[in-house]
């Protein structure tokens, strides 16, 4: 089995066991080796209620900030964003990528800007 493929199993397998409502949408996660992008999705209605990218990020006083750091403020822009919807609770789809490194960082940021999962 490729490379691709075990990851796309893995993908399936966690979508099947995760799926989000009006009041709890799913938060998905995608990384690729440049950005990461984050979107609150409500699976019934198949609709995006919020999503964010690190590509609308800023750098700070133009210092290059690590793309940990930057996954962060993804998950803290997030988090903001969807309390402004009134959603304050979640269910975290990490996408068959492992919890480590970007992914952990954006989830610990979502959950410091005030998300539940």
């Amino acid at each position: 089995m490729k490379k691709d493929e075990r990851a796309l199993k893995r993908t399936k397998r966690v979508r099947a066991k995760v799926t989000g409502t009006k009041e709890r949408p799913r938060l998905s996660v995608f990384r690729s080796n440049r950005y990461i992008y984050a979107q609150l999705i409500d699976d019934v209605q198949r609709k995006t209620l919020v999503g964010f990218s690190e590509k609308e990020i800023k750098e700070k006083n133009g210092k290059k900030i690590s793309k940990q750091e930057k996954a962060k403020q993804l998950g803290i822009y997030l988090a903001q964003k969807a309390t402004k919807k009134k959603i304050k609770k979640v269910v975290f789809d990490r996408g068959g990528y492992a919890y480590k490194g970007r992914i952990k960082a954006l989830a610990e940021g979502a959950r410091e800007g005030g998300l539940e999962f």
